[in-house]
């Protein structure tokens, strides 16, 4: 068994005429080039990084903020129940102890919710807001403009600048047409 020499040299020509001359102003022309993209990529990738961490603080500052508003919608509808039976006690009994302890208890409710940042929205004599407001009727009014809320039939409220329940209120037509 023989063994055929084995070539070491190589077949490539490289000589300077086949092999493309790359000149030392163009690989740093490109190397230049690489660079600025890739501190134009940087400098983005810093800005997305900059705009998530501002809006993951807004999200996690309203989600605290607005963290109770599932309880406190509950809680309005108990409250409405609660004015509808302050309101028949007075109209029987004046000066009763039953009375005077249910508007204690009336004012703790309405303290709690304002320590909860829950504002009442008042709509009568207000003009008629649709964000504010739900208008269940109208009616013809001499003396209250057309547009504006002729009377409220239940509260509503917001929790700081978010509204958990509109206003249901009657909205004024204005003067009976002749």
């Amino acid at each position: 068994m023989s063994q055929e020499p084995t070539d070491t040299t190589s077949t490539d020509d490289e000589t300077p005429e086949t092999k493309p001359e790359v000149s030392e102003d163009s690989l740093v022309a490109q190397m230049q080039g690489d660079l600025q993209r890739f501190r134009d990529l940087a400098l983005r990738s810093q800005a997305d990084f900059e705009n998530f961490r501002k809006r993951a603080a807004r999200e996690k500052e309203d989600a605290v903020k607005f963290a109770n508003a599932s309880f406190l919608e509950r809680l309005i509808p108990i409250l409405d129940s609660f004015e509808l039976g302050l309101n028949a006690a007075r109209a029987s009994a004046e000066n009763s102890p039953i009375l005077m302890g249910m508007d204690m208890v009336a004012k703790q409710l309405t303290d709690f919710l304002l320590g909860s940042g829950v504002e009442p929205v008042n709509g009568e004599g207000q003009p008629f807001d649709p964000h504010l407001h739900e208008a269940v009727a109208q009616e013809e009014s001499a003396t209250v403009p057309e547009g504006t809320v002729v009377r409220q039939l239940r509260r509503g409220y917001k929790l700081r600048e978010r509204l958990l329940r509109p206003a249901t209120v009657v909205v004024s037509k204005g003067a009976a047409a002749k």
